[in-house]
């Protein structure tokens, strides 16, 4: 990974910034909803206490029968389908065993009260209700208490259809046989003799469906069913008709806040009173929220939605979780969203009297001012975040680039002392740099300088050696001329030979190392001239050919001259000593291969290859320096010593025409080839003393 993407994730750390602003923005939104919360726990309050003192109160808790307020036209022909809107609040009825076996819908529609009974039987035992029969068969009493009076009425029929219910006497006289006496026409209220009704089947059970006559207003009723199939019937007890009060509305209505909802509920979640409307003020068009802050209000603001989806509705019952906390005494509070930039608030506190909690006021109040605030909070954290880390990136971006450039100036400087054994063509970079870029340059140009002090060092080293050993060599080899001339015994004669043997291997080093030492003062005093470098490459491999057998000599010239500036002496001899080193690895039956390209800008590439031994691979940056070998040590007698300086007479010959040297193995590992990539001597100008040509 480079420096500059290292530094932009470093950059990146700065988005703990935006962190914590966002964290501190949501630690303040949710101070803002626990504000809110306790100012509409306290307006319900007294809301509470308001309506207790015009003496309006929920009824005592204990088993009701709610009636609803049916807005479509109910006709009363047994089918439940003018029903489907009413249906989910069945109340089950039934035996304690099996409570949804009976099911019971009451529905207002002006004066009139409709009643809806559902029975899951399977079985299939009828009668009508005034036939003796009708004991023994499935039936369902009716209860009805007005003012004090009560009857019973049973409804039953033989088949689908119309059917009149018949009046149960305090007494039934079942086992008789007689027929039930009717009772009598005294004044029993409005309750009336008889019920009329539709009685429909299916194949889960029957329905039963009828309209109270006009003017009938029980205050209580109870529902059993009869199956024929169960020995016994079990009989319920009348419970209390609860239904929507208007006039605890209108006694609500005037204290509900503005953009508020109030809900008055019994003990048991059933609507009595509604009062007020949930829509927040309208926000002028400058401060409207648009769908995608709202997403962000949403998604990273918000909390997750408690409140329940029902309470926004028109439902007659609460059946949501707030609602039934306030009922067992506890208040709470909740919030949903409602609609796009707006959020309500819901509270929900008891409501109590002699008898413990009675029912629940809930208050519900919508807010669109905290969705606006947290928004543009929000969105001024945004900005500024983006801002921020956009001119932090870009500062960084740059510093990265420009540390990038001055380190790679510093490698590049580097890598050409290296590749120049030592020597800068320059003054080092950022040496004059007063950060730590600049002390580690200094520090490179130190170690550099003792590298090329150690090179010169090594490079003189050979005619410092030459010049020292000849005088010692000398005097071995008067000695042993003087021994030659003295009465030795024969055993001694052996040693002789042997140490004139190591006097002229001696003598040929030092030789050699003085011949290396004028090779480099002629390369540096070499003239230039303009030549066919083809030409002189296929002179040099026609007189190779015959000293390479029994070898093969594979030849690679381009068609056209190759012009060429520099010393073609040098070149030729850079080529010998390529061309005896390719001969000493080759095998007698191998190959040696010389090639000829051209170069870009006018420079040449000249290849020797051999088969033979591959080149190890820590040695190949360093076969073109001084003194190194990879030949084996320990020449044999008569063997000249290799000193490893063929080939740095190679580089300094490249160097001169401002090349490099290189040597690898071939990539199908037959052998290894050795390249020298020229470029040519430059030219010297006529004032300087040379020729332009």
């Amino acid at each position: 990974m480079s420096l500059r993407l290292k530094l932009l994730l470093v950059a990146l750390s700065t988005l703990a910034l935006p962190w914590a602003g966002w964290q501190f923005v949501k630690q303040t939104e949710a101070l803002l909803r626990q504000g809110q919360e306790q100012a509409l726990l306290a307006s319900a309050g007294m809301l509470a206490k308001a309506l207790e003192a015009r003496r309006v109160e929920p009824p005592a808790a204990g088993p009701v029968l709610y009636v609803q307020r049916a807005d479509e036209p109910i006709a009363v022909d047994g089918y439940a389908d003018d029903w489907a809107a009413l249906r989910p609040y069945a109340q089950a009825l039934g035996p304690p065993g099996d409570a949804q076996k009976l099911r019971a819908l009451l529905a207002r529609q002006g004066s009139d009260l409709y009643l809806l009974v559902e029975v899951r039987d399977a079985t299939r035992a009828r009668a009508d209700a005034r036939d003796p029969r009708v004991s023994i068969s499935d039936y369902v009493d009716l209860t009805l208490t007005q003012e004090g009076r009560t009857r019973r009425y049973r409804l039953a029929s033989a088949a689908p259809g119309g059917f009149t219910s018949a009046l149960v006497p305090e007494r039934e006289e079942s086992k008789s046989g007689h027929p039930w006496p009717h009772s009598s026409t005294e004044a029993d209220g409005q309750l009336p003799e008889f019920l009329s009704g539709v009685w429909q089947e299916d194949g889960s059970g029957y329905r039963i469906e009828l309209r109270l006559p006009h003017g009938v207003q029980p205050q209580r009723m109870g529902l059993a069913v009869h199956d024929s199939a169960v020995a016994d019937a079990v009989a319920s007890e009348p419970r209390a008709l609860l239904g929507y009060d208007e006039d605890a509305a209108r006694a609500l209505r005037p204290l509900v806040p503005e953009h508020a909802r109030a809900r008055l509920v019994a003990a048991d979640g059933w609507l009595l009173a509604d009062a007020g409307r949930v829509d927040a003020p309208a926000a002028p068009r400058t401060d409207e929220a648009g769908w995608f802050a709202g997403l962000i209000y949403r998604g990273l603001i918000a909390p997750p939605p408690g409140g329940s989806a029902e309470l926004g509705g028109d439902a007659p019952r609460l059946d949501a979780p707030e609602v039934w906390q306030a009922l067992s005494g506890v208040p709470a509070t909740s919030w949903r969203s409602a609609y796009s930039g707006v959020v309500v608030l819901t509270a929900a506190v008891p409501l109590g009297g002699a008898g413990g909690t009675r029912g629940a006021l809930v208050l519900e109040q919508a807010s669109r001012a905290l969705p606006l605030l947290a928004n543009r909070a929000l969105v001024g954290l945004a900005v500024a975040t983006l801002a921020a880390l956009a001119i932090a990136g870009a500062i960084l971006l740059v510093f990265g680039a420009s540390l990038s450039f001055r380190i790679r100036r510093l490698r590049n400087a580097a890598e050409r002392a290296v590749r120049t054994s030592g020597h800068l063509d320059g003054p080092m970079p950022l040496a004059d740099s007063p950060d730590e870029l600049g002390d580690l340059a200094r520090s490179f140009r130190k170690l550099l300088d003792e590298v090329g002090a150690y090179t010169d060092y090594l490079r003189t080293l050979a005619s410092k050696l030459s010049h020292e050993l000849n005088t010692p060599l000398a005097i071995v080899k008067s000695s042993l001329d003087n021994l030659e001339h003295q009465a030795l015994p024969d055993e001694a004669r052996s040693y002789l030979s042997r140490a004139r043997d190591g006097a002229d291997r001696l003598g040929a080093i030092v030789r050699a190392m003085s011949e290396a030492n004028r090779i480099e003062r002629a390369i540096a005093g070499a003239e230039a001239e303009d030549f066919d470098l083809r030409a002189l490459v296929a002179g040099c491999a026609e007189s190779y050919r015959a000293l390479a057998a029994p070898r093969t000599l594979r030849l690679d010239l381009p068609d056209a001259p190759v012009p060429f500036h520099g010393a073609p002496e040098l070149v030729a001899q850079a080529l010998d000593k390529l061309f005896d080193n390719a001969c000493s690895f080759a095998p007698a039956d191998g190959w040696i291969a010389l090639s000829l390209a051209r170069g870009e800008g006018g420079g040449a590439t000249i290849r020797v290859a051999n088969a033979g031994p591959l080149l190890p691979a820590a040695m190949q940056e360093r076969l073109f320096d001084s003194l190194v070998s990879v030949r084996e040590r320990g020449a044999r007698a008569g063997e000249t010593p290799h000193l490893g300086l063929g080939l740095y007479v190679v580089r300094l010959v490249t160097e001169l025409h401002r090349g490099t040297a290189a040597a690898g193995n071939l990539a199908d590992g037959s052998g290894v080839q050795f390249s020298l990539v020229m470029q040519g001597m430059p030219r010297r100008r006529l004032s300087e003393g040379g020729s332009d040509a």
